[in-house]
């Protein structure tokens, strides 16, 4: 069985769910809105991130809500309330999210580091264009061994492990400057 957190539904972004958020992202995207409609400060973003929550938490009827939905919701609200301009400039925005490299690595199979690379580039625009900013890779160390087919951690593990790291410092690096930088945290494992 899952748990919600607060009731609330989990968020889809992209081919993920987010079950355990808080709402900093809301006020992250509602803060640029404002910005970008040049109101610098904004009073209501409190205001509407806790109506937000009230609707997720005892309103909404659905376990599994896409992320875009919810902001068009918010866009809406926006309108409701006489901020057409901030409405009109509020951009998708994920709370964090988590990707588990194991999975992929599974998929891509022992042996085939260039499948599992290509999967990742692809994951991590997909994720990008879905209005993620911060993502959490947890299994790169373990994805390192599924994909030399190793039973226990060796140089050659230790070797991919950090070109898998290097990737994913060299992906951010090379996306277009006037797109927001992506946070990447590897998450240690054991």
């Amino acid at each position: 069985m899952i748990s919600f957190i607060g009731n609330r539904p989990a968020l889809q972004i992209g081919p993920y769910q987010v079950i355990d958020y808080d709402m900093a992202w809301l006020d992250l995207a509602l803060e640029r809105a404002a910005k970008a409609a040049d109101l610098e400060d904004f009073p209501f973003v409190e205001d509407i991130r806790n109506g937000v929550l009230q609707y997720l938490e005892a309103r909404c009827p659905l376990k599994l809500l896409p992320l875009e939905d919810l902001f068009e919701r918010v866009r809406q609200m926006l309108k409701t309330i006489g901020c057409e301009h901030i409405a009109e400039n509020l951009e998708v925005l994920s709370p964090p999210v988590t990707v588990s490299l194991v999975r992929t690595a599974m998929a891509a199979g022992n042996g085939f580091e260039l499948a599992f690379f290509e999967t990742l580039r692809m994951e991590l625009a997909l994720l990008r264009s879905a209005g993620v900013e911060e993502i959490h890779f947890s299994g790169v160390r373990d994805s390192a061994m599924i994909l030399r087919g190793a039973a226990k951690w060796n140089k050659i593990c230790e070797t991919l492990l950090q070109e898998i790291n290097d990737f994913l410092r060299a992906w951010d690096r090379d996306q277009p400057r006037h797109q927001r930088q992506l946070k990447l945290r590897v998450e240690k494992d054991h």
